[in-house]
């Protein structure tokens, strides 16, 4: 029976924040590296980037050989102890990245160890080379990673490994590099059951959305003006027709609201309030447009445009700190929604925040998003950690 080390790693710049994880699957008789796995997840935590980097590492010995023995080694305490069935998984988040991973090898042949930082070098290299290339807007390639440990040191802690295996490794040879693969979460299993799903309502339109004004949630918090209740009544109208509503939930602001209150008529429903979906705040660029932005703030701006951390003037939100809140919504109503849909009327920035991360893509890819007022679109969320964006800017109920 081949018997393989995977190595894996993950981390967070924020905790939460911009994420990704490494994997490298190692031949425990020879020490050579198969295959070196990386991937720039988004925004999350270091426990969910180092779950994501275990399953990205099992699922590529797998491909391998799925009838192979598998040695797990990891710095991260909670994840060993955890998969070994010592520590019981109690967060939303892990529970079905846990799962999925003891699905893909049988418990009996899958062991795991906890090594200090030190050892997991080259697993860890290639999760900052993930974030390194998610900053970028990129994706992590093999072709441009540095992070194979230099061969000394790379067969002396392969050794280790092997033996821990009982496969009395030898002197290895020379390392070599496979050819790397990136690992993807892939399709959900059939057994995941029914997502949770977003179907993400944007208000109809206030005296400021035909001016392309900010409209954030430290301005002046408008209403919808008769245009926007108006399409608030045909997303009503539309969404009872569909049918497969269960709940609202909208923004504290009251354009959300009203728009919710709106279809809730349509719907016979309650409206729920989530802070954790309001817009940005756009600090001194409130009921401005963006023309008047260029003109009094043209460095602040040319820095927003550039960097998902940067804030607009005044001490607005950024970006990336929007992208923290709207985790953590997500997250939570994820958990408290489970096998249900909920409609969240919400806003701009966090309608494609919410899609931008179920892509994973670049923070950058928020400026090549159209969303309409009164526009909706879809999001499900399934139990192995994995989204699948089902709709978006949909206006036919509009027309």
């Amino acid at each position: 029976m081949r018997e393989f080390i995977v190595e894996a790693d993950g981390g967070s710049r924020g905790n939460p924040g911009p994420a990704g994880y490494g994997s490298v699957v190692l031949d425990a008789e020879t020490g050579e590296t198969l295959v070196e796995a990386a991937e720039y997840i988004g925004v999350a935590t270091n426990n969910v980037a180092e779950y994501r980097g275990l399953l990205a590492g099992l699922r590529a010995a797998f491909d391998l050989d799925p009838d192979a023995r598998v040695h797990v080694r990891m710095d991260s305490k909670l994840v060993v102890e955890q998969m070994s069935g010592r520590w019981k998984i109690k967060h939303p988040d892990m529970k079905p990245l846990a799962m999925e991973a003891a699905r893909v090898f049988p418990a009996d042949r899958v062991t795991y160890e906890w090594i200090p930082r030190e050892r997991n070098k080259h697993a860890d290299r290639l999760a900052n080379e993930a974030m390194d290339a998610g900053v970028r807007g990129e994706q992590w390639s093999p072709a441009n990673s540095t992070a194979e440990l230099d061969s000394a040191a790379a067969r002396s802690s392969r050794r280790g490994a092997a033996e821990t295996l009982g496969g009395g490794a030898a002197e290895a040879g020379a390392d070599v590099r496979a050819a790397g693969v990136v690992a993807s979460p892939g399709w959900a299993p059939a057994d995941m059951g029914a997502p949770a799903t977003f179907v993400l309502l944007r208000h109809g339109e206030t005296p400021l959305t035909p001016q392309k004004r900010f409209s954030g949630s430290g301005g002046t918090d408008p209403s919808l003006s008769d245009v926007g209740r108006e399409q608030a009544e045909r997303a009503g109208a539309a969404l009872a027709r569909r049918g497969t509503i269960q709940a609202i939930v909208a923004s504290p602001l009251a354009r959300t609201r009203e728009t919710a209150s709106i279809v809730a008529r349509h719907l016979g429903l309650d409206v729920s309030v989530d802070e954790g979906i309001r817009e940005t705040d756009f600090g001194a660029w409130e009921g401005l447009t963006f023309g008047e932005v260029r003109e009094r703030y043209p460095d602040d701006l040319t820095r927003w445009l550039a960097d998902p951390t940067a804030e607009p003037s005044g001490g607005g939100e950024s970006f990336a700190a929007t992208a923290v809140r709207i985790t953590a919504a997500r997250d939570k109503l994820t958990a408290a929604y489970a096998g249900r849909t909920v409609l969240l009327v919400s806003h701009v920035t966090p309608i494609k925040t919410f899609v931008q991360l179920a892509l994973g893509a670049p923070p950058e890819s928020l400026f090549r998003m159209e969303l309409s007022a009164a526009s909706l679109s879809a999001v499900a969320y399934y139990a192995d950690g994995n989204a699948s964006v089902r709709l978006f800017n949909d206006t036919s109920h509009l027309r």
